[in-house]
C-alpha cells in the first residue's frame, strides 16, 4: 500500500458494533490465549546447537497447529531455509498466508517461537520451563520472549476471525521464526525463498517492549550491533607465576588492560569511530532506572547526558563472555591466553560493519606488550528507524491508545533486532511496526523472565483492533 493507497479515516472506519464484538472476542478468549502460551512455555525449543534440537521442531509444529486453529490461512507450512555460505540449513520456521480479497491490504506478522537457554537453574524461582503464574505476572523462558508475541498474534486472529467471518478480506501473512535468538543466520534467505508469501502492505515485528507494564510503546528506532570473539595472547605455553612473574605480562593482565581501553572514566565508550546519534528523550529518572535494572544501592550509572540518551542514542561495548581458567582450577600460572566475546551496541545511524570497523581498530592499536590479537565469530547488524509518518503508524497508535485506554509513547530501543534491515531492503515498500508484550520488568534473557498479564490482553486488544481497521481499509 504506498501513500496514495493509504486509508483515509472513513475508509478504516469498522464501526462501534464491530469494534465491541472485536473487544468482547478478545477478552472471551483471554484463557484459551494463556493455556496456550503456557503449552509453549514447557516446550524449550533453544537454537544453540549444544541443546536438544528436536525441541524446535516440536516447538514449530506446535505453532503451525495453533496458526491452523485460527480458520484464518489458506496454507500453513514448516519451513527451513539455506544458511548462506554453509552447507546447513536453519531452524524450522512457521509461514502460514491468506491472500487478500476485494482490494484490501495485507499484513505480516512476525515473532519467534526460539528462545535464550535457561542459564543457572538455581537462579530460577521457578523451574524455566514450567510456566508459573504469581501476582499477576507469568514466569517461564520466553513467556514474554517471544512467545507472547506469537499468541498475541494468534489470539487476535481468532478474535477477528469469529467476529467477521466470511467478511474477513485482509491479506494476511504469519512468519514465526525459529532461530531469532541466535543470530537469523537464515533469515535473509528465507526472505528471498518466499518473498512472494511474506510481501505485505505493513509488517507488525512483534519481539520489543513497551514504556511500562500499563503504557504501550511503538517502537522507532533501535540501535544495531557488533559481537565478535577477541583471544589475546602473550605466551606460547603456560609458565610457573613465580619464576616468571613481574618480568612476563600473562595474557590475562594484557587483557585486563587492553578491555579497560574501550571505556572513559564515566563508563562512557572511547572507541574512536563509534556515533552517536542526537534526538530527544523522554523524561526517565535515576530512580526508574535504579527500580527497572536492579543496579546494587552503591552502583552508579555509567555515562553521560540524559540517560535514555545512553540507552537508545548512544554506543555500548560489553564483555559478555570470557575463557580462562576457573576459580576452581587455579593455579601459580601465567596464562599463556584468554578469549572473550565483546557485544557492542551501536548507535541508530551507524552501520554494524563501520562500528566493528573501529573496535577492531581501537583494540590493535591498544594492545599492550605487543600482545597478539585474533578476532573470529562476527555478527553484525544495523540499527533502524522508522518513518512515522506513514499511515500505518497512525493506525498502530490508535489502536493502542484504543487498547490499553493511554495513549502510547515512540520508543528508542537499546536492544538490537538486526533482521529489520533485512526486511526493508526485501520490501521497501512495507512499513514496518515494531510492538511488543515485554515492560521493563520482564527481564527477558534473564533469569526468572516473566509476562505482566493485563499487558499481554491489552496486546492483543490492540492488534486486535489493528487488524479489524486495516480489513476494512480499501487500498
Amino acid at each position: 500500500m504506498t501513500a496514495e493507497h493509504a486509508p483515509s479515516s472513513e475508509q478504516s472506519e469498522t464501526g462501534p458494533s464491530v469494534e465491541s464484538a472485536v473487544a468482547e472476542a478478545v477478552a472471551l478468549g483471554i484463557p484459551g490465549a494463556l493455556a496456550d502460551l503456557g503449552d509453549l512455555v514447557r516446550i524449550p525449543g533453544i537454537a544453540w546447537p549444544s541443546f536438544d534440537q528436536t525441541q524446535l521442531q516440536r516447538s514449530a509444529e506446535r505453532v503451525a497447529e495453533l496458526a491452523e486453529g485460527t480458520g484464518v490461512f489458506d496454507e500453513v507450512r514448516v519451513l527451513r531455509a539455506a544458511i548462506p555460505g554453509t552447507d546447513e540449513f536453519g531452524q524450522p520456521a512457521v509461514l502460514a498466508t491468506r491472500a487478500a480479497r476485494g482490494g484490501k491490504p495485507t499484513i505480516l506478522l512476525y515473532a519467534h517461537h526460539d528462545v535464550q537457554p535457561p542459564g543457572d537453574d538455581a537462579l530460577w524461582e521457578t523451574p524455566p520451563f514450567e510456566p508459573t503464574v504469581r501476582d499477576g505476572r507469568l514466569y517461564g523462558r520466553g513467556a514474554a520472549d517471544d512467545k507472547a508475541g506469537i499468541m498475541t498474534h494468534i489470539a487476535s486472529l481468532r478474535a477477528v476471525r469469529e467476529v467477521l467471518g466470511d467478511d474477513l478480506d485482509l491479506g494476511v501473512s504469519l512468519f514465526i521464526e525459529g532461530e531469532e535468538e541466535y543470530g537469523s543466520r537464515s533469515f535473509a534467505q528465507f526472505l528471498s525463498d518466499n518473498a512472494g508469501a511474506l510481501r505485505a502492505d505493513a509488517i507488525v515485528v512483534a519481539d520489543s517492549g513497551n514504556w511500562d507494564s500499563a503504557t504501550p510503546g511503538l517502537t522507532v528506532s533501535l540501535r544495531g550491533n557488533a559481537r565478535f570473539t577477541l583471544k589475546v595472547r602473550t605466551l606460547d605455553h603456560a609458565s610457573h607465576s613465580g619464576m616468571f612473574g613481574g618480568a612476563v605480562p600473562d595474557a590475562m593482565m594484557a587483557t585486563v588492560r587492553l578491555l579497560s581501553t574501550l571505556w572513559d572514566e564515566d563508563g562512557a565508550v572511547a572507541v574512536e569511530g563509534m556515533t552517536e546519534r542526537d534526538a530527544p528523550t523522554p523524561e526517565y529518572t535515576e530512580e526508574t532506572l535504579r527500580d527497572e535494572a536492579g543496579l546494587l544501592p552503591d552502583t552508579t550509572p555509567i555515562g553521560r547526558d540524559s540517560i535514555l540518551s545512553r540507552i537508545w542514542n548512544k554506543p555500548s561495548v560489553t564483555v559478555i563472555g570470557i575463557d580462562a581458567t576457573s576459580v576452581e582450577s587455579a593455579s601459580n600460572t601465567l596464562l599463556p591466553e584468554v578469549t572473550v566475546v565483546i557485544s557492542a551496541r551501536v548507535a541508530p545511524g551507524q552501520t554494524g560493519e563501520e562500528a566493528y570497523t573501529a573496535l577492531e581498530e581501537h583494540l590493535r592499536a591498544h594492545a599492550p606488550y605487543g600482545a597478539e590479537l585474533a578476532f573470529s565469530d562476527l555478527d553484525l547488524g544495523n540499527g533502524f528507524l522508522v518513518d512515522t509518518s506513514g499511515w500505518a503508524v497512525g493506525l498502530a497508535r490508535q489502536a493502542m491508545a484504543d487498547g490499553y485506554g493511554v495513549e502510547p509513547v515512540d520508543l528508542g530501543v537499546g536492544g538490537s533486532i538486526p533482521f529489520i534491515a533485512d526486511l526493508v531492503r526485501e520490501f521497501p515498500e512495507a512499513q514496518i511496526l515494531v510492538t511488543g508484550v515485554e515492560d521493563p520488568h520482564s527481564r527477558a534473557h534473564s533469569p526468572n523472565e516473566s509476562l505482566h498479564l493485563d499487558t499481554f490482553r491489552h496486546a492483543i486488544g490492540t492488534e486486535a483492533l489493528l487488524l479489524a481497521r486495516m480489513n476494512a481499509a480499501a487500498r
